[in-house]
Order: structure tokens, then sequence, then C-alpha cells
């Protein structure tokens, strides 16, 4: 059975994100009115009340997140004036002189407590499209991604008052070497070189940089013009990001970026420079290999065209090698809107969903490397032999293993259950739709739900009765 539950007037403009607490009783919600709503779940009747309302930037909300309740009750938004914002709800009574709860006068005196400002992150040189907390087991981190097309990874120095970020790592999605033998002993990371640092040496980083322009070039010259998701605007582009929720693998990051339609599988490690572990691209060139999910083959200039999937062993695939088959000819590519890693829940892979603007929701199977293959990979870069059979076969790879377009429209929001075993989405259609693995691992529609039937219904819905009127 789906249990729906209805918000009337949530907000006075579009609401642009919504994001459950870790306990699932509270929800924060934003819009581009510029505010931020939290309200709670009455656990007795399924309905949700509203707790706090404040103005939090001045321009629309992109994004909210929380934070592991083990740090505090906090929340992170990023937003169209290029900031993020880190605020924490402390007793009403507590004086801090930034209170910005001004806005709740209107609402129940009841209330004991207040959302306050803690810091502002203004590094981004664009709009900040994304902004989620790190896993608990990182610390209490945060990473965001803008129109800039960078990727920043925060850390908290001061969590008792929350005041002072460091900017660990910043990074240029599009521009994101590929990991390679000699770049895994480089404890440089690419802040040393960017574009505020007009004078930084012509290093490995700055040859990045120059290759990053050189891709915008290209992309730009195959776009083709009136093609709806398809553009140069910054409006027709999408950027979003995910953690991985497994400890094992370090801090690894799904991020989408720009309009080239491909995600990437970051790895950031302590002391070395980011890399790309994977590149998830749904539309591979349907040059020489009939299985567009096979091995990739050992050239690294022909991976991204031939496989739609690039491991860390080659050169990541440039906006043009994404959108150009064999014969020339311009294929189709569509921003990706939203991104979700499942929890893992002691899978032997890992699943992450996309939603993009072709109304496409994809789940791929991402499967890392095996520890005895990843430890033969360690060795073998160890030894100098970039081509040894280790290495070769500690890769990560990837395939799609479910691929639907019932919204028929471009799908704004993509995101797990606790468990990682149920998908949901919502797109532009107006529905909320569900994703379920059956027997033989064959991924199918669970059921939808829209605005009309929460309204109509105000009730349990049959999730099998729905099933059927999808297919």
């Amino acid at each position: 059975m789906i249990q729906t539950g209805l918000i009337q007037n949530a907000h006075n403009d579009l609401v642009t994100d919504a994001s459950y607490d870790f306990y699932g009783l509270r929800l924060a919600t934003c819009s581009l009115d510029q505010r931020v709503k939290v309200w709670r779940l009455d656990e007795s009747d399924g309905s949700w009340s509203l707790e706090h309302d404040w103005k939090a930037h001045d321009a629309a909300i992109s994004k909210v997140s929380w934070a592991h309740p083990e740090f505090g009750t906090i929340l992170a938004t990023a937003s169209f004036d290029r900031t993020v914002k880190i605020w924490e709800q402390v007793p009403a009574t507590e004086p801090d002189g930034i209170g910005l709860n001004g806005p709740n006068a209107g609402q129940p005196s009841a209330s004991t407590s207040k959302w306050v400002e803690r810091a502002m992150l203004v590094d981004a040189k664009g709009t900040v499209r994304a902004v989620e907390f790190a896993p608990q087991h990182f610390g209490l981190k945060l990473a965001t991604i803008s129109s800039d097309n960078c990727l920043r990874i925060y850390e908290c120095l001061e969590q008792p008052s929350l005041a002072t970020w460091h900017l660990l790592e910043e990074v240029d999605v599009l521009a994101l070497p590929t990991a390679s033998p000699s770049a895994r002993s480089n404890a440089q990371t690419l802040t040393n070189a960017t574009p505020m640092q007009p004078s930084a040496p012509l290093d490995g980083n700055s040859v990045s940089l120059v290759a990053h322009a050189l891709q915008q070039q290209q992309a730009a010259q195959s776009q083709v013009p009136g093609r709806p998701g398809l553009g140069t605007r910054e409006a027709d582009g999408g950027w979003c990001i995910s953690w991985c929720k497994d400890k094992y693998w370090g801090e690894v990051v799904a991020a989408g970026c720009g309009i080239d339609g491909i995600v990437k599988i970051i790895q950031i490690p302590p002391s070395r420079r980011p890399s790309t572990l994977l590149t998830l691209n749904p539309s591979p060139s349907s040059s020489t290999s009939s299985d567009p999910f096979s091995r990739p083959s050992t050239n690294p200039s022909t991976n991204a065209s031939t496989t739609g999937v690039s491991n860390g062993a080659g050169d990541a695939p440039s906006a043009s090698d994404a959108t150009t088959t064999s014969n020339g000819a311009s294929a189709k590519t569509f921003a990706v809107t939203s991104v979700a890693w499942a929890p893992s829940c002691g899978r032997s892979y890992h699943l992450v969903a996309t939603g993009s603007r072709d109304g496409h929701v994809r789940i791929w199977r991402v499967k890392p490397p095996t520890p005895s293959e990843d430890l033969e990979e360690d060795e073998g870069y160890g030894d100098g032999a970039e081509g040894q059979d280790g290495a070769e076969a500690g890769r990560w790879s990837a395939t799609i293993v479910g691929d639907f377009d019932d919204h028929k429209s471009a799908v704004g929001r993509v995101e797990w259950n606790i468990t990682g075993t149920i998908l949901s989405s919502a797109g532009n259609d107006g529905r909320v739709r569900l994703w379920k693995m059956t027997a033989g691992n064959v991924w199918r529609p669970a059921g939808h739900i829209s605005v009309e039937q929460a309204e109509e219904q105000q009730a349990d819905v049959d999730m099998g009765d729905m099933a059927a009127e999808d297919s």
C-alpha cells in the first residue's frame, strides 16, 4: 500500500526541494520564494504541521540537506545567490545575535526553538545547484556543485559553533582527469591551479584547464539547435551530486554537470588529487561494439565512444565524445538533473539512479573491484607495471539494469528508500513513480501517485492496482 499525505499551499511559489531528516519525522522544504520551512509529522493521523518558516536567502533556494543527528540538528541550503548556508536549531532562549526566526512570529507560541545561521559559504562562481552532507563516518563534511561546473568539498573545523568551514577540494568536474598510475602518488589537488589563479605555473592542473576550455568549445560546436533539453544556456543544464554510502571505498561522489548527460564517479582521497573512477554515459556510440556495456577496450581513446562506460584506466571522455557517433552524426544528449546513490545494505555492487531531461529514469549497477583485485592493482602500481593484469582487473564497471521513460517529460528528482530496494522519481508529468526489483533481478514499475489522487482520496492507494495500470 502507498500511504499518501498532502501539504496544501506549502509555499507561495514553486517548491524546489524536500528532504526528510534521519528519522523521517520532519520534512524540510525550500522554494523559489526564498524561504525554508520545516514540518513535523503527527504519527497519530499522518498529518504534517508547520514548525518553522524563515527567509533563508536573497534568491531562489535550490536544495536543502539534513546533517546526521549525531552532529546536532543542522540544515544546509544552496541558493541561486551563489551561497550555501549552514543552519542550526537551538533553544529559543539561547543568545546568538544572528537568529533569523523573525517570520515565525505568526506561528504558534508553543515553539521553544529557532533556527540560526551559523555559516555562509561563498566560494561558488555560479548558482549553487546542489548540496549534500557526507555520510556520518566521514565526519561533518558536505559537498556542493554549482553552475561553474565545480564540485566543492567542505569540512567543519569547529563543530560546537559550526562557524568555520574549510574548503578541502575544489574540482572542475568537466576537466577532471581520470586516474592514472603516475597520479596515484601525487598529493596535490585541483585547487592549486584554478581560474582565479592566472599566475599559476603550467603544471598538470593548468593543462587540464586548457583541455576543459577545448572541450567546451567542441561541445558548443557539436550542439544541435532547436532540440528540447539540449542547448548551451544554464537553464538547459543539470548539476547534481550524491555521496556513496559505503565506508569501505572512502569518499566517493557521483556528480552530473552541464549538458553532456553523463555522470562521473569521483573518488576524493585524503592525500591525492581527486580522480574519476567511472563515467556513466547513457548514449554510447553504436560503432564497433554491439554490446554497449561490454568490457572497455584497452585503447583509452575508444572507451567512451564504444562502451558508454569509461573507467579510470584511460582519459575522461570529452563532451564531444558523448554526443558524436562514429559516422559523425550528433547523438541526442540531455542533461542529468538528479542522481541518487543507494545504500549498499550488504550488496556486492552499488545502485546509482539518474533522472534526465529526456524523461528517462535509469538505474545503473556499479560494480567496484573486489578487495583482492584492488590489492593486486595497488601492487601493480607499486611495481610500476601499468599494464599488468592486476591493474586491468581492478577497475570499476557499470551496466544499466533499468531504463524507464514513463514520465514522458523531464525528471526532476530521483531518490532511494532507506534500504536501497525501492526507487522513487518525480517528473514534470505531475506524478511520483515507484520502481522495484522483482524476480530475476528485473526492475519494474511499482505504482505512482499524483496530486489529484492525493486530493481525491487522502487515503491509502493500492500499489498492485496502480502497477497493473502502468503496464
